[in-house]
């Protein structure tokens, strides 16, 4: 049991922890002490550590799977480095999935398809991982592939385009000029974590290519944008009226990198 969330660094993510039973501190080897908040573990690896011994602890862990306990919702880092891979394997398995088989489906990515179907390819992918099956055997309707890729994108707890990120983005919207936002958008980009930025460039790589089928699926970079574009990003902490603002740029925002994707990646 978790008794408060403190993270004493910024990555790992280790956490003030209630342990139950005798625990001994994997970095010193001395007892746990006390009845409640003993020490602190790491949600990546699972070290566990006294408080003041997670100081010395480096801070480039390899999360262990067995602790990553499912793919929507967690954070895309964690993820990432706990597969080992570049980029969320939902990601790549259900654009694979989308560009066998849907590129010229009217209304890609704006029809919805049936939410508990959706839910369904959420949790094969918690349960299964990469050994989730969501070929058109099972899931007939491409919308719902679709619709479990934006699902993914909205449940994650630091968006894609994370919240330290998102004032300079939504700055570079506003620009007039279009090379100077196009240059601001570029050093926008230089503020995401690696797997963020990587996720985000091959997202964007695929949304161009289903603007290549606008004349069959009449999905233009606009509308995309006006789909992807909260989907992608949440405004920091902030008062109603300047989010509602925010959403006309944001929009613009998704429909700037997928036009301009090959310079901006």
């Amino acid at each position: 049991m978790i008794t408060m969330a403190t993270h004493l660094h910024l990555y790992p993510p280790i956490i003030v922890h209630t342990f139950r039973g005798p625990h001994w501190c994997e970095y010193c080897a001395n007892f746990m002490w006390g009845l409640i908040a003993q020490g602190v573990k790491c949600a990546d690896c699972g070290l566990n550590v006294h408080k003041q011994c997670s100081k010395m602890v480096p801070h480039d862990c390899k999360p262990d799977l067995k602790h990553v306990k499912k793919v929507y919702s967690c954070d895309l880092t964690t993820l990432v480095k706990a597969h080992n891979t570049k980029r969320p394997m939902v990601v790549d398995m259900c654009i694979r999935e989308i560009e066998a088989r849907g590129l010229k489906s009217e209304g890609l990515y704006r029809i919805s398809g049936f939410s508990d179907l959706i839910e369904d390819v959420k949790l094969a992918f918690d349960r299964d991982g990469e050994r989730a099956d969501i070929s058109v055997n099972i899931y007939e309707d491409i919308n719902i592939i679709t619709g479990a890729l934006k699902l993914y994108f909205r449940d994650l707890p630091i968006p894609l385009i994370t919240y330290d990120a998102y004032p300079k983005f939504i700055e570079a919207a506003k620009i007039p000029d279009p090379d100077e936002r196009l240059e601001a958008l570029h050093e926008a980009l230089k503020l995401l974590p690696p797997a963020h930025c990587e996720t985000l460039r091959y997202l964007m790589a695929h949304l161009k290519r289903v603007t290549l089928h606008e004349k069959d699926n009449l999905m233009n970079a606009e509308n995309l944008g006006i789909v992807y574009g909260p989907t992608l990003m949440r405004a920091p902490e902030q008062d109603a009226m300047a989010a509602l603002n925010d959403i006309r740029y944001q929009r613009l925002l998704v429909e700037m990198l997928i036009q301009n994707e090959d310079i901006l990646f």
